[in-house]
């Protein structure tokens, strides 16, 4: 097919910037025409212009996507590219996740100033993040640690270990792999104590639901294997009225026709995880990872409002 002269939006982040090339070289490629024939709108959100305090206590996940979802509603842009850890559960009526590239690795990357490892750090080293997730996996492996707010791009954060502002950082390693940066890891921290965020390492993409010429360009350049998973974690998260509020981890794995989930939602301080497992046929991915969520709700003492 040859596409209408297609507009991306993104935010205007290094990472993100990267990711959206990626997408637009995919779309070029898939259809046979010239990158430049696919413009890319720069969009700065709220979560890009607030750095100095948790986003949780701002309004959450949507800061990263609000700006971009009103460009789409606008018809400003056709489609939007996220890192899908950082699309919200719900999102407004008009707009649908049209699918996700190929996931990258999963795994979180530790970088620790002068190449010390999380065992390897003194009691009461500063880990910088932004992450409830990761401070709370942090602390359930090192309780004498300590974390600090590190707001800030991938480059900012790792100038930051650098400069001894705080003594380590976790950050995703798809995300440095994508910046070329993957060098830059101390180590990659195991699956079994550091299961990652909801999305991680999934590039995912919205379109407007009313414009099936837009996601039918996209539908050359999107992994099913991949949506399946997202649709697993995804439920999960809204089972648990999940948010940047919340200590979470999900992770699904397609391998044929099969599912294996799991996920966990621990106390801010660490001192506490819930955890489940699932395994299933892929299909039933959105079913298996809600009744995943739901178990987690019924284990918590107080439900997911005594964490935060």
């Amino acid at each position: 097919m040859t596409i209408k002269s297609l507009r991306i939006g993104t935010r205007g982040s290094p990472l993100a910037l990267a990711q959206t090339h990626m997408v637009r070289a995919l779309l070029a490629k898939a259809h046979g025409v010239a990158e430049d024939h696919i413009a890319i709108e720069i969009i700065k959100t709220t979560g890009d212009v607030i750095q100095d305090r948790p986003l949780s206590e701002s309004g959450g996940k949507g800061l990263f996507t609000k700006e971009l979802d009103s460009a789409l509603i606008a018809g400003s842009i056709d489609l939007a590219v996220h890192s899908s850890k950082d699309l919200p559960t719900h999102l407004p009526s008009e707009i649908v996740i049209a699918g996700y590239l190929p996931r990258e690795d999963v795994r979180d990357a530790w970088i620790g100033r002068d190449g010390a490892t999380i065992d390897q750090l003194p009691a009461g080293a500063v880990v910088g993040t932004a992450s409830l997730r990761r401070a709370a996996q942090v602390k359930r492996r090192r309780p004498d640690l300590r974390t600090e707010l590190l707001r800030g791009n991938v480059e900012t954060r790792l100038r930051k270990v650098e400069s001894g502002e705080v003594d380590a950082t976790l950050l995703a390693l798809a995300g440095l792999k994508r910046l070329g940066l993957a060098d830059r890891a101390t180590a990659l921290l195991p699956l079994e104590d550091f299961p990652p965020a909801v999305g991680q390492g999934a590039i995912g993409i919205t379109a407007r639901a009313a414009d099936p010429e837009t996601q039918a360009a996209l539908a050359p350049i999107l992994d099913e294997a991949t949506a399946l998973a997202l649709a697993a974690e995804r439920a999960f998260l809204s089972a648990l009225d999940g948010s940047c509020r919340t200590p979470i981890a999900g992770h699904a794995t397609v391998a044929g026709g099969d599912i294996a989930f799991y996920g966990e939602v621990l106390k801010a301080d660490g001192s506490e995880v819930w955890s489940t497992r699932r395994k299933g046929r892929a299909i039933d991915a959105a079913m298996i990872g809600a009744d995943a969520g739901n178990e987690i709700v019924l284990k918590l003492p107080h439900g997911v409002a005594g964490l935060m």
